[in-house]
C-alpha cells in the first residue's frame, strides 16, 4: 500500500501546504537562536508525537546538550533512529535518551546532578478522553497530569530553567471531560509559579495521524482488513505533526511568563473525523461501504477478497462520556493578543492563583486517592469545585466500549 501520509495531511487534514507557523518562526529566528543555541535542553516525554516534534523544531537552531525521556523505550529508539537518519538535521553531540519516570528518584537525581537545564518541556500526558473509564484510570491520569508535574515544578525551585513549557490541550477551555480539566487544573497549577520563573503553556487542535489517535488507526485498520469506524458529528481543529512541535517552541521560548498560546483557526477550518475518513478511502482508491453496525462491517471485511475496491465503514455519532461536539481555545473572560504573531493567539494577563490554594487542592486529591472506597464521583466533585467553569458529562459509556 503507498501512502503519503504527509502529502494526504496537507491536502485533506489541515489544508494547508505548508506550516501556518513558518512566517512567524521566520520573523523570530534570531531570538530564537539567541534563546536556542548552545543551550541545554530537556524534554519529558519527548517520544511522543508532540514531544518528538518539538525535538526536530528546537534541533534547528542547534541546542548544545540534548536529553529525553520517555517511558517507551521503543519509541526513544524511534525518535533516535529518526534524527540521525534525517539529512540535514542537527543533533548535539551531547544526546541522551532515558527510559524512565519522569517522578522516579532517578529522574530527581539526573536533575540535580545536571544541575538543571536552560529550556524543559514537559509533554508527558495522558492526552485521550478514553482515559477515564473507572477510578483507577481517574487516578493514574491526575496523578501524571498533575500531581507529577507538580513535583516537577517544584524540583525545578531548585535550579530555575530560563523557558519551562507544559502541553496543555483546547479541551482545558470549559472542559467537559476530567482530561481536559485535569489539564486546566495543569494550567492554574503552573501559572502559580510564574513569578518564579518563566513558565508558559498552548491550548491547541488535534494532531492530525498522531500516536494513538483515529485516523492513524485507519492505516492499521486496512493493512489488517477491518473496518473503519468515525464519529459524523464531532467536529475538529487539525495541525499537522511539524505545526504541533513549532507551536510548542514558539510559545515556550517567545512567550512571556504565564501566558497560553493557542492557534488562529476559524471555525470553518474545523472539520469532522468522517470527512476525513472518506477522503482517505477515496486516496486508497476504495469506494466506502456504510453499515449500521459494527458486527456488519466486521462480517463483511472478514469475507474481502484481497482485490476488493470496496471498503466497510461505520459512522455514528458520539454518545460517550467527556466529547465535545465542537472546540474552543479560549473562553469569555480571558484577555487576548491576536497581533503579536501572524498565527498566534496569545491569552496575557491569566489569572494567577496563590500557591497556597493550589498546595490545598493537591492536598484533597491525595487524600481522596489515599481512601481505598474513592469514586469517581469524588474525583469529580472535587475537580467541579476547584474550577467553576467545569460541567462534566457522564453518559455510561466511553471509548474502550466502542471499534
Amino acid at each position: 500500500m503507498m501512502f503519503n501520509i504527509h502529502s494526504f495531511i496537507k491536502t485533506h487534514v489541515t489544508g494547508r501546504q505548508t506550516s501556518m507557523f513558518a512566517p512567524d518562526i521566520e520573523a523570530n529566528k534570531d531570538r530564537l537562536t539567541r534563546e536556542i543555541a548552545g543551550k541545554s535542553v530537556l524534554v519529558i516525554g519527548g517520544a511522543g508525537s508532540i514531544g518528538s516534534q518539538f525535538i526536530r523544531s528546537v534541533c534547528r537552531f542547534r541546542p548544545g546538550k540534548l536529553v529525553v525521556v520517555d517511558l517507551s523505550e521503543n519509541g526513544l529508539a524511534v525518535l533516535t533512529r529518526d534524527l540521525r537518519s534525517t539529512y540535514g538535521m542537527y543533533v548535539p553531540e551531547e544526546y541522551r535518551t532515558y527510559t524512565l519516570n519522569f517522578g522516579d528518584p532517578i529522574f530527581e537525581r539526573i536533575f540535580r546532578e545536571e544541575k538543571g537545564f536552560d529550556i524543559v518541556a514537559n509533554f508527558s500526558a495522558h492526552k485521550h478522553v478514553r482515559s477515564e473509564k473507572d477510578r483507577y484510570s481517574v487516578q493514574a491520569l491526575i496523578e501524571n497530569n498533575d500531581i507529577k508535574a507538580k513535583k516537577l515544578l517544584d524540583l525545578m525551585l531548585e535550579f530555575p530553567p530560563e523557558h519551562f513549557f507544559c502541553v496543555s490541550t483546547d479541551k482545558a477551555a470549559n472542559p467537559v471531560n476530567i482530561m481536559g480539566a485535569s489539564k486546566r487544573v495543569m494550567e492554574d497549577m503552573i501559572m502559580a509559579y510564574a513569578d518564579k520563573y518563566p513558565v508558559t503553556t498552548a491550548r491547541f487542535a488535534n494532531v492530525a495521524f498522531s500516536n494513538g489517535s483515529l485516523p492513524l488507526s485507519f492505516l492499521d485498520r486496512v493493512m489488517n482488513k477491518q473496518p473503519l469506524v468515525a464519529p459524523s458529528d464531532v467536529k475538529r481543529y487539525f495541525v499537522s505533526p511539524e505545526e504541533s512541535g513549532q507551536i510548542c517552541m514558539l510559545a515556550c521560548v517567545l512567550g512571556r511568563s504565564g501566558e497560553i498560546f493557542f492557534p488562529k483557526l476559524g471555525e470553518d477550518q474545523m472539520i469532522t473525523f468522517s470527512s476525513i475518513c472518506d477522503a482517505f478511502i477515496a486516496a486508497l482508491g476504495y469506494e466506502k461501504k456504510e453499515f449500521a453496525d459494527d458486527e456488519s462491517a466486521k462480517r463483511f471485511a472478514a469475507g474481502m477478497p484481497d482485490d476488493t475496491r470496496v471498503w466497510p465503514v461505520v459512522y455514528s455519532r458520539s454518545d460517550t462520556t467527556g466529547e465535545k461536539s465542537f472546540e474552543e481555545f479560549y473562553v469569555p473572560g480571558e484577555k487576548l493578543n491576536l497581533d503579536r504573531f501572524r498565527s498566534l493567539g496569545v491569552i496575557e494577563d491569566v489569572r494567577k492563583r496563590p500557591l497556597q490554594e493550589v498546595d490545598a487542592f493537591f492536598e484533597e486529591l491525595e487524600t481522596i486517592f489515599a481512601r481505598p472506597d474513592f469514586t469517581k464521583a469524588d474525583v469529580v466533585a472535587a475537580l467541579e469545585g476547584f474550577l467553576p467553569n467545569f460541567r462534566h458529562e457522564e453518559k455510561g459509556k466511553n471509548l474502550d466500549q466502542k471499534m
